[in-house]
């Protein structure tokens, strides 16, 4: 029930038609909603993991009325039974390194779609994770993300470990699109900006930002 509670928050990421898809967007709301809650559902009794995954499902619920709210009479991009159709097939790269620099360039170019797409041709072809996370950790921690960015990238991280190989790799796709969407964003949507205190760090810490 959890998962495929997560699932439908995941979806609203994949099938959302606004231009900005990271910070309090709604996708990202109900995600990391939805992993609070079952997090409280595994370490708690029968009845409040009940509960749990019943407040989970109705906030996710109530974001899904506000996705279909936003696109009501829209030739919405979220349509059909696959939330990955629109990235599937945009790319013909085999080689991990190559899509993972594709994946970077389109984040750096706010190119949620490209970003998405690549990820989602590594993932099909069965390349190693944990070089996508270590890519997104590098954005996580640069980007403001309107104070998201951190906490979505656990949630991704959280839910990947616990969802079924058929679906898990929705989560890192949905993480490609919110980090292709945050880059260079500061929390009033100006863009140019970084994380604050980010090259101050890097300063201090003698790396290059």
């Amino acid at each position: 029930m959890g998962e495929a509670i997560s699932l439908a928050a995941n979806q609203l990421v994949l099938r959302s038609t606004s231009s900005r898809t990271h910070g309090n967007s709604l996708g990202v709301h109900g995600s990391d909603a939805t992993n609070a809650w079952r997090n409280i559902a595994r370490l708690t009794g029968q009845r409040n993991a009940a509960a749990s995954l019943i407040v989970a499902a109705y906030h996710v619920a109530g974001q899904g009325q506000k996705v279909r709210a936003h696109d009501r009479g829209k030739n919405a991009q979220a349509g059909g039974a696959d939330p990955l159709a629109r990235f599937r097939d945009k790319l013909t790269q085999k080689d991990p390194s190559a899509l993972l620099r594709k994946t970077e360039e389109a984040i750096r170019a706010n190119d949620q779609s490209l970003a998405s797409a690549a990820i989602l041709r590594y993932g099909e072809l069965g390349h190693p994770t944990r070089p996508v996370f270590d890519l997104m950790l590098g954005f996580v921690v640069s980007e403001d993300g309107r104070l998201h960015s951190e906490k979505y990238y656990r949630t991704v991280t959280e839910e990947f470990a616990a969802t079924r190989p058929a679906f898990r790799w929705r989560h890192l796709v949905g993480l490609a699109r919110v980090t292709a969407s945050m880059h260079g964003y500061d929390r009033k949507d100006s863009h140019g900006h970084r994380a604050p205190g980010y090259e101050q760090a890097c300063k201090l810490l003698g790396v290059r930002a």
